[in-house]
């Protein structure tokens, strides 16, 4: 399982740090397996690629809205991934997912939907300037 925490309700310009943990099988045994990726979607919008990390953290791609504001980081140890969003903006406003795929880090193959096979249940991010 896949559990986000960390939404709510910022200002334009604030910062936000979600979080995902992941439990249960398969993660217990095998979670560096898997390239871990956060999406989004507002209302009306279909879901979309946020960015994503590598099994060691070490590397990472992002949308190009979001570049240069929000970073991706994992730990290992603890099974989790951490989503940090500086600068945030009014259409940054979205649910936030966590996401998980067996696929290798190919920063063009592994920004779709259908990419990923484990998902959280998403958390709410609200931005009003």
């Amino acid at each position: 399982q896949l559990a986000e925490s960390g939404g709510g309700s910022v200002q334009a310009g604030d910062s936000l740090r979600l979080s995902c943990t992941a439990s249960g099988h398969p993660f217990t045994t095998s979670f560096t397996t898997y390239v871990m990726g956060w999406f989004r979607q507002s209302p009306g919008k279909e879901r979309e690629f946020v960015g994503a990390v590598n099994w060691s953290g070490h590397s990472t791609t992002y949308t190009d809205s979001v570049k240069g504001r929000f970073t991706i980081s994992r730990d290992n140890a603890r099974r989790t991934v951490t989503l940090q969003m500086d600068s945030l903006k009014v259409e940054d406003t979205a649910v936030y997912y966590c996401a998980a795929t067996t696929l290798g880090f190919i920063p063009n193959d592994i920004r779709s939907q259908g990419d990923y096979s484990y998902w959280g249940q998403g958390t709410q991010v609200t931005v009003s300037s």
